[in-house]
């Protein structure tokens, strides 16, 4: 909760306590000057009210900002030996170390620290679910140029040069104004993009001059009507700013598909307000399902229309895969149409989010990596892969992840997680209380002052230029020019102690235009039979 005098929050009893000692102790001292201890108390006092003054002027450390001298016992804890500083960080859903292979790296690459290690790999090599590149005897040279892609089908007059790494879709109003800004600054210094998430094109985002990938959720923020229906409008006005260069549809999201979500009416400020044209101080609906449109041809007819408002720049949609036959529905919907958009980013269910139900997080919608095999094998199936780029999101945070991604059809990645940890999350998983430590994910001004955009967004960069060379070493090293060079037979996964199958092997790929052929597959006879392109029900 924010307050007129936060440094009467609790957070800052610490240095309340430094502040009321040292005027306790130089009280004394004006009349028993002669005491030795007091001159010993009062100077440890003194001590700490200047790390306290230190730690909330500082700008490299967002808990310090938010948690004076407090905050320090963290660090300690951090410093006493590695076994206790990966006691605290074990990521306890697959029991891997995930402050050595994940979050610490990106620390390290975002403050460029060197992030090579001594003796050997920290994962159990012959645990089930281990997995690795196969390198080459040849290692071809390491590309010096970051990896880019053009995306933009056959309609789309204004393709778009794309890093194949961004930020994925996080809102202002799940984030702060500040985490918005360090993240599309960065974006700027590092040439990637930037995803806006479905709450809307927001000040913070256009300050930053970072590309822009506009989402448009079922809620249309930034571009609805008063009744909340899509103003097409608005959405022209918005989509003809220069830095918007993708606009997005998107359908679900892979942490909590189906489901919708509500902003309360406390959190809804005056330029949240204003951001996703929506009435200050009344709860802020995100409907489970969008309203322009009700069946596949009509969803192809809407992109198309997206496209042409925003003036011919690439238009897709994001949705993480449930009903396979409702996606083979979209396919066929492209056909009838002769529609396509011009790209389709998969969210996997791995995926993160602020706020959702223990069962939406844990058991609703296809992992990204099912999901992304999925949808390129079906767009190989009908003979449109080649004009339409996939993205992936969901847990990807190292060149690995990427690596694996793109050997499954990905075009490109998108990141939240790592980019969050870039800013200095330290996932506290307080993002629905408003109290975030280090200021990324609240609306609270007096915490998210903690988070110094001048100097996370050099972070930002940083970790993306460190992940992208990181993943120019792994391709290198794999015999390949380009990560999208990668395919099924370059990833290996251990499926026991002695058993070990490529990604070949576990995703078997179908042919170029075998589903219009009539595939006797009955991994996808069946869902293609029961999909439709005039209705995403199935037909049975």
């Amino acid at each position: 909760m924010s307050t007129l005098f936060p440094i009467f929050e609790i957070r800052f009893l610490p240095f309340l306590l430094a502040v009321l000692l040292s005027a306790a102790f130089a009280v004394a001292l004006l009349f028993y000057p002669h005491i030795a201890w007091l001159w010993i108390g009062f100077g440890v006092a003194v001590l700490l009210f200047l790390v306290g003054v230190h730690d909330m002027v500082q700008t490299r450390h967002s808990v310090l900002r938010n948690y004076p001298i407090a905050a320090h016992l963290r660090f300690l804890l951090e410093a006493i030996r590695p076994e206790m500083r990966q006691y605290f960080f074990e990521d306890e859903k697959d029991g891997l170390p995930f402050s050595r292979d994940k979050r610490a790296v990106v620390y390290q690459r975002a403050k460029m620290v060197l992030d090579v290690r001594p003796f050997g790999t920290n994962y159990d090599v012959y645990r089930e679910g281990f997995e690795w590149v196969n390198h080459s005897m040849a290692p071809a040279p390491m590309s010096k140029e970051p990896f880019r892609i053009t995306i933009g089908g056959p309609e789309c007059t204004r393709p778009y040069s794309a890093s194949v790494f961004n930020v994925s879709a996080m809102s202002f109003g799940a984030l702060s104004a500040n985490a918005i800004r360090a993240l599309n600054e960065g974006a700027r210094l590092g040439g990637f993009a930037h995803d806006t998430g479905e709450g809307g094109y927001s000040p913070y985002h256009r300050a930053g001059g970072g590309d822009i990938i506009w989402e448009i959720g079922s809620g249309y923020f930034g571009c609805r009507n008063p009744d909340g229906t899509f103003s097409a409008d608005t959405f022209a006005a918005a989509a003809a700013n220069e830095q918007i260069k993708m606009v997005e549809l998107k359908m679900s999201q892979g942490a909590k598909p189906g489901h919708g979500g509500v902003l309360p009416a406390p959190k809804v400020s005056v330029e949240i307000s204003l951001t996703r044209g929506v009435p200050t101080g009344q709860d802020c609906i995100s409907p489970s399902r969008h309203s322009a449109f009700s069946t596949p041809i009509e969803m192809m007819q809407f992109i198309a229309e997206m496209r042409r408002l925003s003036g011919g720049k690439p238009a897709g949609f994001k949705l993480c895969v449930g009903h396979e036959w409702e996606f083979l529905a979209i396919c066929k919907a492209m056909l009838e149409t002769g529609l396509y958009p011009d790209f389709i980013v998969v969210d996997g269910k791995e995926g993160g989010t602020g706020a959702a139900p223990l069962e939406f997080i844990d058991h609703i919608g296809k992992p990204m990596r099912e999901g992304l095999s999925f949808v390129h094998n079906a767009l190989v199936g009908i003979g449109a892969r080649d004009r339409i780029k996939l993205g992936a999101s969901g847990k990807i945070i190292s060149g690995f992840d990427v690596a694996r991604a793109m050997a499954l059809g990905a075009d490109w990645c998108n990141s939240a997680r790592g980019f969050m940890f870039a800013l200095g999350c330290i996932q506290s998983q307080s993002c629905h209380t408003d109290r975030c430590p280090t200021g990324v994910a609240t609306q609270d001004r007096n915490r998210q002052r903690a988070l110094v955009v001048a100097d996370k967004r050099e972070r930002v960069a940083n970790f993306h230029r460190a992940t992208l060379h990181a993943l120019a070493e792994l391709t290198a090293a794999a015999g390949l020019a380009h990560p999208n060079a990668f395919r099924p037979i370059h990833i290996s996964h251990r499926l026991s102690p002695s058993e070990v199958a490529t990604f070949a092997d576990l995703y078997p790929a179908l042919g170029m235009g075998e589903l219009l052929a009539g595939s006797d597959n009955p991994r996808w006879k069946r869902p293609w039979e029961m999909a439709s392109a005039t209705s995403f029900r199935a037909v049975v």
